[in-house]
């Protein structure tokens, strides 16, 4: 399938792309990952199995507009990244969301997906606010939002439990230019 859109710098390539069944195996051997589990809601599966990958890309599948997509690296699902459109009167408000598989962080990867997530979500829906919530201490996962124009909007105390421990989490925010 044709990318949405693409980056191509000088020693990668980047496409955000349909979920398809040809991904199974690169979605459960990056994301069955404990530290990526840590930093996401408790709705992503853990451990991350077969079963899980093809219910995913079962579900996505069937979503139009599309709204999740890979983050391919080379023709490889290395992570994902996708939008949870609201409705009422959030209906110009969508929350976005990314993961990136651990032998990826920390090469700028995640900072171009949500680039061109950005980039997409702004161009095809009319949006004039996008926003992440992301767990207090996931310093990697809010400096990736401020390289994309981000801003911290609030941080809500005592607002999310994981593995049993009561943290804050940080509403970053970007509005359309």
């Amino acid at each position: 399938m044709k990318p949405f859109y693409s980056l191509k710098p000088i020693e990668m390539n980047i496409v955000l792309r349909p979920w398809q069944e040809a991904d199974i195996a690169s979605l459960v051997r990056n994301a069955n990952n404990i530290n990526i589990w840590n930093n996401l809601r408790d709705y992503f599966p853990s451990p991350y199995t077969e079963r899980a990958a093809k219910e995913w890309i079962d579900i996505n599948a069937a979503v139009s507009p599309i709204t999740n997509f890979a983050i391919d690296l080379e023709g490889e699902a290395i992570g994902g990244t996708g939008l949870l459109l609201n409705s009422d009167v959030y209906i110009l408000s969508a929350e976005i969301g990314y993961w990136l598989g651990e032998p990826y962080w920390g090469k700028g990867i995640a900072t171009e997906a949500v680039r061109l997530m950005v980039q997409h979500s702004f161009d095809q829906f009319n949006l004039v606010r996008l926003y992440a919530a992301v767990f207090a201490g996931n310093n990697a996962s809010m400096r990736v939002l401020e390289k994309n124009g981000f801003y911290l909007e609030a941080t809500r105390k005592n607002a999310v439990v994981k593995n049993g421990v009561v943290m804050d989490d940080c509403i970053w925010v970007k509005l359309r230019a």
